[in-house]
């Protein structure tokens, strides 16, 4: 199955503690059934790649709660 895109490249400025803000972008993608959030710099330099759980589709504010969420947790681990 090839992959088909659910939302395209977006970039968004993501605030984390402390008024710090970090600016990213991210994309929304389905790979033989499974649903990924894949985040990167703007520099296209690759962040992470969240899987998301089965039959999870959300709107474009609910993935960028996630965004958010996997840059203050697994970004700063």
């Amino acid at each position: 199955m090839a992959q088909s895109t659910i939302q395209d490249w977006t970039e968004s400025q993501v605030l984390l503690k402390y008024d710090e803000a970090r600016e990213v972008k991210y994309r929304v993608y389905r790979d033989d059934g499974i649903m990924f959030q894949e985040i990167c710099e703007v520099d296209d330099t690759p962040i992470h790649t969240l899987e998301l759980p089965v039959g999870m589709k959300l709107d474009k504010g609910s993935y960028e709660v996630l965004l958010r969420y996997v840059l203050l947790d697994v970004v700063a681990a």
